[in-house]
């Protein structure tokens, strides 16, 4: 990576480890996939498994796959600017700027409450790992600022 002040930054998230797969590349394949399996749950599977919930229930599942849909949208948006920038299609101002960063950051943090309403188990597995996730990308765009 050449010396310079706008990918200076970011150079904790982006050396290249061997092979020349740098963590970046690995985070997303991860973001991905893990899209590609919330897709597929809401698509195909969701609905059956709301089928069974109460309609207090199925309003909090509701809810909680929008969260899901969130998550995953703004963790791969955040991840192609990442990746715009260490092709240099963008700079580190550009990558900066308030619309570039990521968003709904309240919304994505939070957690189900229980409140005596259980979702399917798939989802919960989903939210779980798309929170952890989230707060991954939440903590390499603080970086941003640094």
């Amino acid at each position: 990576m050449a010396d310079n002040t706008e990918n200076d930054k970011l150079t904790s998230i982006s050396d290249a480890s061997a092979g020349g797969v740098s963590f970046l590349d690995g985070t997303y394949r991860e973001a991905l996939s893990l899209t590609r399996e919330i897709r597929d749950y809401i698509a195909h599977q969701w609905r059956r498994d709301c089928e069974a919930l109460s309609p207090v229930a199925r309003l909090n599942a509701s809810c909680e796959s929008m969260r899901l849909t969130s998550r995953a949208t703004q963790i791969m948006a955040w991840l192609f600017v990442q990746k715009a920038l260490h092709a240099g299609e963008i700079t580190h101002e550009e990558a900066c700027a308030p619309e570039r960063r990521l968003a709904d950051q309240e919304i994505c943090t939070a957690t189900h409450e229980e409140d005596d309403v259980v979702l399917p188990d798939r989802m919960m597995e989903l939210l779980q790992r798309s929170r952890d996730l989230y707060l991954r990308i939440q903590r390499l765009d603080a970086q941003l600022e640094r």
